[in-house]
């Protein structure tokens, strides 16, 4: 039998804590009041005899006191009750030291797994890493109400980001850049103008992106077609520039070469600022800025063909890649990019098809971009296009006070996310059971998710600037409260969940690509989408359906409910739960009849969702990958590809590396072993850096991989 401590950590049953808690409680009463240790013993074995495989620590002391009170042990009770108080005055008095010394020392697995983006080695990261750690103890002890701790602890819910609860700050949001480049912002009490060329705006927008991460925990998104307008200001500087400098001494055709030839300089230029800044820069995170930028070309758009010029360099330098510290050009892990399919260039005859022909190449070799149907979104979302957030939730629609469609400068307050496949163990297929008690755990969630509200009301405009006064979201006074933003359906803040395909295997036997699966799993994502309509209704508040990017949670979870239930077959046996809606990874469907299912599913998730299919290294057919994006503008809204983007950099092989039988890493084609020289990466997991070895050295990738 497991015991889960006040901290989350796991250990083995001790029977003589118990026996050694009562002796000492005996010792604070009269001879006549004491347990005796046929008593003791007694109450040891009842513990025992409840066979939990996983029982929390407060649950035996509450079996404890029971038991003392049927044997009419009262005043030995009440000395045991008061026992357990004292302790946990001692706890309450410090609480982190073994957790914050396991991270010094780089043993606290679970803390430097949590966030993959995170290299936790690095003193820098270390520094958010301790804080984070006060962070959770303070709020599981003291700012969460007991049940919802407890029900965090259990695995029956997962609170996001308690490491950054303490704070008042929210999760992620989409940057009013266009506002703070056309109207000026101010950063560390500087004044920033309006920039007056393409490479100062580049500049200009890195730093609002650094500032923006500092002061959030979530991603955030940034729409390049912003720039559009600056790299025209450079253009006609230049012109300008030659015309005077050259006057009558060339023709207009000659100016306009040296013009383009320029302005190509200067694109180039500044591109590269945007790549090189994002992925040196570090926040107080401990991590690079945790970016996306969103490659919407619009036909409306006065300055699309400066936009095109923008995409096509983005995606151009991102096939390049960046050189590592040994000179190799790997696939950076930010920014992260989303390219929006329209009916100009959806790979049918478009004009901008040649830019999607790139975006191809680029997926297929670095990963990125992820694909947005325009066509699709519009379908869900009143006939709008924008990006999710960083985190991939998506924002309602919005109206502002003139009827018109908001969306950059919104945000995100935080995430709550359910386990459904603890919901199904527990239910055992019993469908009454089920949904009394999903309606019982969603009940938790809205509590939570209010409690994450409730702590971000009152917050005053000074707690971050950047955000609230200086325009990233809005430009309130100096002292002006946030509260105006957080209700109304400005904000959104979203209800996860985890576990559909693990949730209908326990309920019907069959996975949800089984009719009789799908019927049961689409019914209860309607009745999570309907719980977030319920409480907006009720509280004004946007409440949004997230298919959780879950990384760790998928584990986290998994090996809760393994521990309390048991190893079950394609449910607990796997080591994790399938995220959101997704498909299991061992289901054998081809790319189409998968993005066609999954379609379903998203339009329900519509806070927040994405699908992907896994191809091996299709560099050298790429019109099998063009088809699939085709596919993508006219059957799914949000996709990606999790393709394989292995390198060697002794020999400069980049097709799989792979595990050889001494369970060591080689390179298949010159023998290589070195694992420092080469780069292993894949996306199932969502880890999306460069792997490297853990801290006891063993042939383990830093995000648990599934393929492995």
């Amino acid at each position: 039998m497991k015991v889960v401590k006040r901290d989350g950590t796991i250990v083995d049953f001790d029977r003589m804590k118990i026996v050694r808690a009562l002796r000492k409680a005996n010792d604070a009463v009269e001879p006549e009041e004491c347990a005796s240790e046929e008593q003791i013993e007694s109450i040891v074995c009842y513990v025992e005899k409840k066979q939990r495989s996983r029982l929390l620590v407060e649950d035996i002391q509450d079996i404890v006191e029971c038991k003392l009170m049927e044997f009419g042990k009262f005043a030995l009770a009440k000395a045991y009750i008061i026992y357990r108080y004292n302790r946990a005055l001692v706890r309450k008095a410090n609480t982190t030291d073994e957790s914050i010394l396991t991270l010094i020392k780089n043993s606290n697995k679970d803390v430097m797994e949590e966030n993959s983006n995170k290299n936790a080695v690095m003193a820098a990261t270390q520094r958010d890493l301790i804080a984070g750690e006060v962070s959770k103890d303070l709020t599981k002890r003291m700012l969460l109400p007991e049940h919802i701790s407890k029900a965090h602890e259990e695995g029956a819910i997962h609170f996001h980001d308690a490491d950054y609860f303490l704070q008042p700050i929210f999760n992620c949001c989409l940057i009013n850049i266009g506002d703070m480049l056309d109207n000026g912002t101010v950063m560390n009490g500087k004044l920033i103008e309006s920039p007056k060329s393409f490479q100062v705006a580049c500049t200009i927008m890195t730093q609002i992106i650094a500032s923006v991460a500092c002061s959030q925990y979530g991603g955030q998104s940034v729409d390049v077609s912003h720039l559009g307008k600056y790299l025209r200001y450079s253009y006609n500087k230049f012109k300008n520039h030659f015309k005077e400098v050259l006057g009558d001494s060339a023709s207009d055709e000659e100016i306009e070469r040296l013009t383009q030839d320029r302005l190509k300089e200067e694109l180039r230029a500044g591109v590269q600022t945007i790549q090189y800044q994002i992925n040196t820069l570090m926040t107080t995170n401990g991590q690079s800025p945790f970016v996306t930028l969103f490659l919407n070309l619009k036909e409306d758009d006065e300055y699309l063909p400066e936009n095109a010029m923008i995409v096509e360099e983005i995606l151009r330098q991102r096939l390049q890649g960046i050189k590592n510290e040994m000179g190799v050009y790997v696939t950076p892990a930010f920014p992260k990019l989303i390219y929006v399919l329209d009916e100009h260039n959806c790979l049918k005859g478009g004009k901008y098809d040649y830019i999607t022909r790139l975006a191809v190449k680029c997926s297929a070799k670095r990963m990125y971009p992820d694909y947005i149907s325009a066509k699709k979104m519009r379908e869900n979302y009143e006939g709008n296009v924008f990006s999710c957030m960083g985190c991939r939730s998506f924002l309602s629609p919005w109206k502002d006070e003139n009827g018109n469609y908001k969306f950059e400068g919104r945000f995100n307050q935080g995430v709550v996310s359910i386990n459904l496949p603890q919901i199904a163990l527990i239910a055992k297929g019993d469908e009454e059971k089920f949904w009394k008690l999903l309606d019982e755990r969603l009940q938790i969630c809205f509590e939570a998710l209010m409690c994450r509200h409730n702590a971000l009301k009152g917050v005053k405009s000074d707690i971050s600037p950047v955000h609230w006064q200086y325009g990233a979201i809005a430009r309130l006074d100096k002292g002006e409260t946030i509260d105006k933003y957080l209700v109304g359906g400005y904000s959104t803040i979203s209800l996860g969940y985890i576990g559909i395909y693990e949730m209908t295997k326990v309920m019907k036997g069959v996975s949800h690509t089984d009719p009789a699966g799908k019927e049961f799993a689409l019914k209860v994502m309607r009745r999570l989408n309907q719980a977030c309509k319920d409480w907006k209704a009720q509280t004004g508040i946007g409440f949004a359906l997230y298919g959780t990017p879950a990384e760790s949670l998928c584990y986290r979870f998994a090996r809760i409910d393994k521990e309390r239930f048991g190893s079950i077959e394609d449910v607990t046996d796997k080591g994790y739960y399938t995220n959101s809606y997704h498909v299991d990874v061992r289901e054998k469907m081809d790319a189409f009849t998968k993005f066609k299912f999954e379609s379903e599913f998203q339009d329900i998730s519509t806070g927040g969702m994405i699908s992907y299919v896994e191809i091996p290294n299709m560099r050298h057919n790429l019109e099998a990958l063009e088809e699939v994006v085709r596919f993508i503008y006219d059957n799914i809204q949000y996709a990606e590809f999790n393709t394989k983007s292995d390198y060697c950099h002794v020999c400069g092989w980049d097709g799989e590396i792979i595990i050889n039988d001494d369970n060591e890493w080689e390179c298949p084609n010159c023998g290589n072993k070195d694992h420092a020289r080469m780069t292993v990466t894949r996306r199932t997991c969502g880890y999306l850096g460069e792997n490297f070895w853990n801290v006891g050295k063993t042939k383990e990738i830093k995000a648990r991989v599934l393929h492995l």
